[in-house]
């Protein structure tokens, strides 16, 4: 994929309407069974269970129960579009909308029965857009767009969402302008979040269709982040941190591992490669160190490890700073790292080293695995240029 928007994606960019077609599959049933086959198996069960209920009962109206029962079991067009991974809400301005759901090209209800072979249709419309966040004209480094997604390279010290004192320098400014040139409506749907000072990719849902399948995912971990770290001291080769987090004191901005009040959080880890400064790079980095008034303040004594590891970062859960929490516990600590390894901050180091370079979903319509990557960024190559390998 590159980081150029298509003329296609130009084209449909000022779409509004998005129409997304699925045909039954004979697997969307339970046990794969042909429906029209489970239909009459489900019912003739039901008759036997209802002759033993109305010997019990003596005055049940067996029509009333065939039908509770057999709609029960039946996959009608709510149940099928619910296992696609459309929300209630999706469904709900589904059914608001003019012929929003079609089976076989004409009109239908939701609590109708599908068989193999239909052909269901939704029409989603986004008649609303993220009205409180301002179009601001920002840089926007688009790698992979199309009617359902969109997957942007994010730079340090850019906020994903607007929040007090950024209003106007987040990544949400920057898509609501991209989107604003294109005269469209958008509601800002970020699938997967970034810490501000954290570069690379992240994944936009496009409608509201997408964003309740990608939110889906997200929810039953099937999204995969990979990230490349810079770490203090010599890291193992390999290893899983299973550690919960919980906020620090209360704190509104700080994270730890708490294993009375957290919730689960999991990191995997593979070492790239282990970097050693030599020491006339060292003396020379101390001499000519640069720190900034907000860091002088805030004690930070620009302090840069002789040693640092390069690791490949997978996420098995997302908690808030979770890599910066984790890699801190066991005692190997970001570089740059302003909250939890403060001393570290310098010029070498003005954030913490930490890059989502590798982003792997499923398509949400087409069901087709997308895998994007993403170079690391030049700060931290230079960080590293520091160092022998």
């Amino acid at each position: 994929m590159t980081g150029t928007m298509t003329e296609e994606a130009k084209g449909y960019a000022a779409a509004a309407v998005r129409t997304v077609s699925w045909t039954v599959q004979t697997a969307d049933f339970t046990g794969n069974r042909p429906a029209q086959e489970r239909k009459d198996s489900d019912i003739a069960c039901l008759s036997r269970q209802e002759d033993m209920q109305e010997k019990i009962s003596g005055g049940i109206n067996r029509t009333q129960v065939r039908v509770k029962k057999e709609n029960d079991r039946l996959l009608t067009i709510e149940r099928f579009l619910r296992e696609k991974g459309c929300s209630h809400h999706v469904l709900t301005l589904l059914k608001r909308t003019d012929h929003g759901i079609l089976k076989n090209g004409e009109w239908a209800y939701t609590n109708q029965p599908v068989m193999v072979g239909d052909e269901i249709t939704v029409r989603v419309e986004e008649t609303e857009s993220s009205e409180q966040i301002l179009p601001m004209p920002l840089p926007l480094s688009v790698v992979y767009e199309d009617e359902d997604v969109l997957v942007v390279d994010k730079p340090c010290d850019m906020p994903v969402h607007p929040s007090m004192g950024n209003h106007e320098n987040t990544l949400a400014n920057a898509v609501m302008y991209y989107y604003a040139e294109r005269d469209r409506r958008f509601v800002f749907r970020c699938i997967t979040r970034l810490d501000r000072d954290t570069t690379g990719l992240v994944l936009i849902a496009k409608n509201s269709l997408s964003g309740a399948i990608l939110s889906q995912q997200s929810s039953r971990r099937q999204i995969h982040r990979e990230y490349l770290a810079i770490t203090e001291g010599v890291l193992s080769k390999e290893g899983t941190i299973d550690a919960p987090i919980a906020r620090w004191q209360d704190s509104p901005l700080m994270r730890c591992v708490d294993f009375e009040h957290g919730e689960r959080a999991v990191t995997h880890y593979q070492r790239l490669g282990v970097y050693r400064m030599p020491p006339e790079t060292c003396e020379e980095t101390f001499q000519n160190r640069f720190l900034s008034q907000t860091e002088s303040e805030a004690g930070a004594e620009g302090r840069v490890p002789n040693v640092v590891s390069l690791a490949n970062v997978r996420l098995e859960t997302g908690r808030t700073h979770q890599i910066r929490v984790h890699m801190k516990f066991i005692g190997h600590p970001l570089p740059g790292d302003f909250l939890y390894n403060p001393d570290s901050v310098c010029e070498l180091a003005p954030r913490q080293m930490l890059h989502a370079h590798r982003l792997t979903f499923t398509h949400p319509v087409t069901g087709e695995t997308l895998v994007f990557e993403s170079k690391m960024p030049p700060d931290m190559r230079r960080f590293l240029r520091q160092y022998r390998n």
